[in-house]
């Protein structure tokens, strides 16, 4: 999409004249011209209901002028992977495994409140650093933080010795991970996974492709 006029093309996309979308964000259709021709911006408020007719982000709207991160798990985010409203308007602080229809994830929160809110959680983080980093695994660059990452997301498939393949984590659970590259270089990473009973670490081509177990250990 053109970065300059991004609401032209969603007006035309969607058969929309000038007037007939000025009516429905209620201005007119001089002020529709002038954000299409870059001369101006539209308003935060009527940037909220160009963003629901046209069902993308305000990133969107504005030529995605901004990298859009999660706040809670660090993923990079599109109008795909960002999380909405009960309303169904976006929120762009989040990702869609984080946050749901205006509740944040239960399991994860569930577990920072158990172990004692902010303060306890960053400190059963940092244990979980400390013991990744212990496994001195060869390759693998020391571990310096760690990221609430959605099980669906991070849940590769191995293949065993015996040819079986299998699956360690739960698609509806929240774990604590990161990916890191390899200090030998190459195209392959290192992810890692923790949680309060075990310690995962794997290997795994672009995309995630022919994923290999490193350490599964439980805690």
């Amino acid at each position: 999409m053109n970065a300059k006029n991004p609401i032209y093309e969603l007006r035309t996309l969607k058969g929309l004249s000038q007037d007939e979308l000025a009516e429905k964000v209620f201005v007119t259709r001089q002020a529709v011209s002038r954000w299409e021709n870059g001369e101006t911006t539209p308003n935060t408020e009527t940037l909220m209901l160009l963003s629901k007719l046209f069902d993308v982000s305000i990133n969107t709207l504005l030529g995605t002028p901004r990298k859009m991160i999660c706040h809670c798990c660090g993923m990079e985010l599109d109008d795909a992977t960002t999380s909405r409203e009960i309303d169904g308007g976006f929120n762009e602080n989040y990702c869609k495994w984080c946050y749901h229809e205006g509740e944040f994830t239960l399991d994860f929160w569930q577990r920072y409140r158990e172990l004692g809110g902010e303060e306890g959680f960053e400190r059963f983080k940092q244990q979980l650093v400390d013991e990744l980093n212990a496994l001195n695994v060869d390759g693998m660059p020391k571990v310096e933080g760690l990221n609430v990452l959605s099980g669906s997301y991070i849940n590769l498939e191995y293949t065993l010795p015996s040819g079986e393949k299998v699956k360690f984590l739960d698609d509806n659970a929240t774990y604590l991970g990161n990916q890191l590259h390899n200090l030998y270089g190459g195209s392959r990473c290192f992810g890692i996974a923790a949680s309060m009973q075990f310690l995962l670490v794997c290997t795994y081509g672009p995309l995630g492709e022919d994923p290999e177990l490193v350490i599964y250990k439980k805690r």
